[in-house]
């Protein structure tokens, strides 16, 4: 059986585990609520035009129906009311709005009925006539209507002589695209919407980010944001696709004001293709010079992403060219090709895990005109600080991670020439890549309640799609206080909670849990303050870091005598329990150094002869996130990464029927991801060094950097196998044969 090895120290099992395997977990389309009907969203047939006519008298009659909600019948909220479309990120497709039709699969109606096979064949019952505008799907061919992106986050970097690569006496100077990916997670999106009168709205979603919801929601219905509730208690998978707010969650909100009731609306599995975004293709030209003794003098990156004509999305992808090698003479452009698809999304590690396979097989490409080793390439042009603003790095172990990771995969017994090795039937190649993510830490804050029997409750309005976000916590909690991880309880995925970050971007350890160290440190203050007010002299001159907590007692480190148990010092406080609100931010180091997570990965691939199909059979990342808080939870982010960067380097690829603008596939017949047969032993191991300056547990992001270069490892490892350089995912038998 295909197994991932850690190689690290001590592990934690999840607190929610058990919840989640006996279905005790409730999902959010799992939620019991009284009086709830079920709508189904109806998607458009064709990719952009108008609505002439619409037809829902079949469906109306119905068994069960309620209500069919089209453009032509809908409550309009009031803060989509000012444009059909947005021009930028924040509000999304303005549903059942206007006749427009901006993308095929986009909602028309939605069928409302008392049961949920009522309300899907009335869908099925809906007719619609369109008057059909030409549309532009196809990436490849329009990429000269590509314009600057409007975003005030991205930039272009000229550093030094810009030209300096072409004059280099070894280069590459090679083109390299990417499809479109869907995130699909094991749960759909769903949402329930519950109103309240005109001025409160609960809503049960499935998302990531329950504060940014509320927030989007809010705006949009004109309400303040505490008459706005969004829960996301468990998640089954988002990868990014929970990040922000879709047209079925309109459309449930739309629903339940008209019909006064609560109203569910869950995506199927071929609407998560349309609805919920995407990773956007790119089409991206990487140029590298260096001297003979591999040292890079000048890098040009060039890249255009994918968006959609109602709203712009962009990301980061040359942003890791920017700093993850020394070079003193940079390039980057990056453009925008707007077209007839739903808006793309934010998805694992964006930009980054794009802009790394093309920079990263650039640079295998580089070594073999250099005839160098590429972990050796990858060492002679470290960059000692970042290349852009010369700030020293908080941490970077990156040449350990290359040492560490070589060493692991015994990279000195390669062959480095191409088709050198061989099994019977199959070259074997082995190949490796480096990427970098952003260590960010935003504001956070954590509520805790102690009670007199020592229960701990902690509270933030953070998120756990599935890394342990909850495990994580309890455990830096238990760290932090003394207090046993079953006595500690952490609620999260509720908006009216204390304020965190949406999980995404690496951020929540180094975010929130850095509230939760804190909210710790502050319940032992308060139970010092109380000792100090009233059992006097023994705790007068203690200072917090000499305060302990054990077995449901305070104690004084060096006074034995100074135990005393909770339910004493809080019944001579005449209170039941001790509570504390504490906010964390970054301080001024956040502005003195760079902060980012390192890793490296080394593939060995199988590449029949004959069919040209691969097989990855061995797989070692190393990984510097810091310190690391639980190794269980922690290995297992970095080896689902590693098979999305399976996916990404072999199967994943979104089709399109450019002549009506549809998907060709839908679902998991025709969409490929790696299944169990697909995934080979791979080994985990972390440098687990504590970053000195991000937070006080020391521990930097790692839910993206498992991903950024596993396909350029991949991919590099199939030419080491075959001699064939394929720039162009996924790397499908057909390229290859």
């Amino acid at each position: 059986m295909n197994h991932t090895n850690t190689i690290s120290g001590d592990s934690t099992d999840r607190v929610d585990g058990r919840d989640k395997v006996t279905g005790t977990a409730k999902y959010t389309a799992e939620i019991p609520l009284p009086n709830l009907v079920y709508g189904v969203l109806v998607g458009s047939t064709i990719a952009k035009g108008v609505i002439k006519k619409i037809d829902t008298s079949a469906a109306e009659k119905a068994a069960g129906v309620i209500s069919v909600i089209t453009h032509k019948n809908s409550t309009k909220l009031f803060g989509l009311k000012k444009s059909k479309t947005a021009k930028k990120l924040d509000l999304g497709l303005r549903v059942f709005h206007s006749k427009d039709i901006v993308f095929n699969g986009q909602p028309i109606a939605l069928v409302v009925a008392d049961r949920l096979e009522q309300a899907q064949y009335a869908a099925s019952l809906v007719k619609c006539t369109y008057e059909q505008a030409p549309h532009t799907t196809d990436f490849g061919t329009h990429l000269d209507q590509a314009r600057p992106s409007s975003s005030k986050w991205l930039s272009d970097t000229k550093r030094g002589d810009v030209t300096a690569w072409s004059n280099a006496p070894f280069k590459v100077d090679q083109a390299y695209t990417t499809p479109q990916e869907v995130h699909n997670p094991m749960e759909m999106h769903s949402t329930t919407a519950i109103w309240e009168g005109d001025e409160k709205l609960t809503v049960y979603d499935k998302n990531h980010a329950v504060q940014d919801i509320r927030d989007t929601l809010a705006k949009a219905l004109k309400l303040e944001k505490e008459q706005v509730v969004v829960n996301s208690e468990f998640i089954g998978g988002g990868f990014g696709s929970g990040l922000r707010v879709w047209p079925h969650t309109f459309a449930a909100i739309i629903a339940a004001k008209m019909l006064k009731r609560p109203v569910k609306v869950s995506v199927t599995r071929p609407q998560m293709f349309t609805m919920t975004g995407y990773r956007p293709a790119t089409a991206q030209k990487v140029s590298i010079g260096a001297t003979k003794d591999g040292k890079i003098v000048g890098i040009k990156h060039e890249a255009i992403g994918q968006t959609s004509e109602y709203e712009e999305f962009a990301e980061s992808v040359t942003g890791i060219t920017k700093m993850l090698y020394a070079c003193p003479n940079l390039e980057t452009n990056y453009k925008v090709l707007p077209l007839t698809y739903s808006t793309p999304i934010w998805m694992r590690a964006p930009g980054e895990a794009t802009g790394s396979f093309a920079l990263e097989t650039a640079m295998d490409e580089l070594a073999y005109s250099l005839n160098m080793d590429p972990v050796q390439l990858r060492k002679k042009n470290y960059a000692e600080t970042h290349p852009d603003d010369n700030k020293p790095w908080s941490s970077n172990h990156l040449t350990e991670c290359l040492i560490k990771a070589a060493r692991q995969f015994d990279w000195e017994a390669r062959k480095p020439e191409p088709r050198s090795s061989s099994d019977r039937d199959w070259w074997v190649g082995t190949g490796m890549a480096v990427g970098s993510w952003g260590a960010w830490r935003a504001p956070a804050t954590a509520r805790a309640v102690l009670d007199s029997k020592g229960n701990l409750l902690i509270q933030s309005a953070t998120s756990d799609m599935g890394p342990g976000t909850s495990t994580t916590m309890v455990k830096i909690a238990s760290d932090a206080s003394g207090i046993p991880m079953g006595k500690i309880r952490f609620e999260l995925g509720k908006s009216n909670l204390p304020p965190s970050p949406g999980q995404g971007g690496s951020v929540t350890v180094a975010s929130v849990g850095s509230a939760v160290y804190d909210i710790c440190t502050e319940i032992k203050q308060k139970l010092l303050d109380i000792a100090v007010e009233t059992l006097g002299e023994t705790y007068k001159e203690a200072k917090i870091e000499d305060v302990f907590l054990i077995n449901g007692k305070m104690g004084i480190k060096g006074k034995p005598a100074s135990l005393v148990t909770f339910a004493d010092l809080m019944e001579k406080k005449n209170i039941t329990e001790v509570e504390a609100t504490k906010t964390s931010s970054s301080g001024e180091e956040g502005g003195k150094y760079a902060f980012y997570s390192f890793g490296a990965h080394f593939a060995e691939v199988y590449v029949h002869k004959y069919t040209g199909a691969v097989r990855v059979t061995r797989f070692v990342s190393c990984v510097d996130a810091g310190r690391i808080m639980n190794n269980k939870t922690a290995s297992s982010q970095i080896s689902g990464a590693v098979v999305m960067g399976i996916g990404m380097a072999l199967m994943e690829e979104q089709h399109m029927d450019h002549q009506h603008g549809r998907l060709v596939a839908n679902d998991f017949a025709g969409y490929h991801i790696p299944v169990q047969a697909d995934v080979p032993n791979i080994e985990v191991i972390f440098v687990d060094k504590a970053d000195p300056y991000l937070n006080k547990m020391g521990a930097k992001g790692l839910g993206e950097i498992g991903l950024i270069g596993a396909a350029a490892a991949i991919g590099n490892a199939v030419f080491h196998a075959t001699g064939k350089r394929v720039r162009n995912l996924p790397i499908t038998p057909d390229k290859l044969i």
